[in-house]
């Protein structure tokens, strides 16, 4: 399967992977600054963006999606390359780890360090995101023009939803409202089976914002508790998806984490 991507920049590889219901360009506000400094290579997952999906009887879970990613490292000839994604795709990024992919893993608000209860709160969280999506499609570009109007739809992925872009995110809402690797990859990657429970041999950063309020901090605090020889960041003032929340904060942890 050959996966979607954005490539820019020159340097050490750095593999950005997205989260559920998300595409590519939700790191938009990083892309530039941090193709100053690495290759960035962005994907779209299987069944997101302008990605194919799986076929019907694939387990859509992370070490699927991991191995997805991994084929596009084989087309474009790297062994591994540094890899960092956020929530699902910190997960993805764990995985790739696992399968000797990765030269290091930042991974930001990450599953796989909750309870069942928090597990199927983050399950009903998402689908109702992706119902609510779908039912305001229609009256999106006006909702989304203003500040405010911003601000009320995304406040519960996003510490700063004002400081996101129109555009961006109307073009995020029709992505998460009809990508069909929705429904298969929450039913089979936001269990609460799935846990980070094989150590890595290469350097870790767990990054959490502090205004997560689909993965809250206290799981970070699990992730502290677990991987003691990681790296811990906090990320003050940011939401589960940070990249509009502080660019700047976000950039320094990701170029920190793979290799300074």
């Amino acid at each position: 399967m050959s996966l979607t991507h954005h490539r820019a920049g020159a340097g050490e590889p750095l593999v950005l992977v997205h989260g559920t219901g998300s595409q590519w360009q939700a790191f938009g506000p990083l892309l530039e600054p941090l193709a100053a400094h690495r290759d960035v290579i962005a994907p779209d997952l299987p069944g997101y963006g302008d990605s194919p999906p799986f076929a019907p009887a694939t387990p859509h879970t992370p070490r699927a999606f991991a191995e997805a990613v991994a084929g596009l490292l084989d087309e474009l000839e790297l062994r591994d390359a540094h890899v960092a994604g956020f929530s699902l795709g910190g997960g993805i990024a764990y995985e790739l780890g696992l399968l000797g992919r990765a030269r290091s893993v930042t991974a930001i608000s990450p599953i796989g360090f909750w309870t069942p209860l928090e597990a199927a709160y983050c399950r009903a969280s998402v689908r109702a995101t992706r119902a609510l999506a779908r039912a305001l499609l229609p009256a999106a570009p006006l909702l989304l023009s203003s500040a405010v109007g911003r601000t009320v739809l995304a406040s519960h992925v996003s510490a700063r939803p004002w400081r996101a872009s129109a555009a961006d995110m109307l073009e995020a809402t029709r992505n998460l409202a009809s990508s069909p690797g929705f429904d298969p990859q929450v039913r089979d990657s936001l269990i609460a089976a799935y846990q980070w429970i094989e150590p890595l041999d290469v350097p870790v950063t767990i990054a959490w914002g502090t205004h997560d309020r689909l993965l809250p901090p206290r799981q970070g605090e699990r992730a502290r508790a677990r991987l003691a020889e990681a790296r811990h960041v906090s990320l003050p003032g940011c939401g589960h998806v940070p990249f509009a929340d502080d660019p700047p904060l976000v950039t320094r942890v990701l170029l920190e984490g793979s290799g300074g």
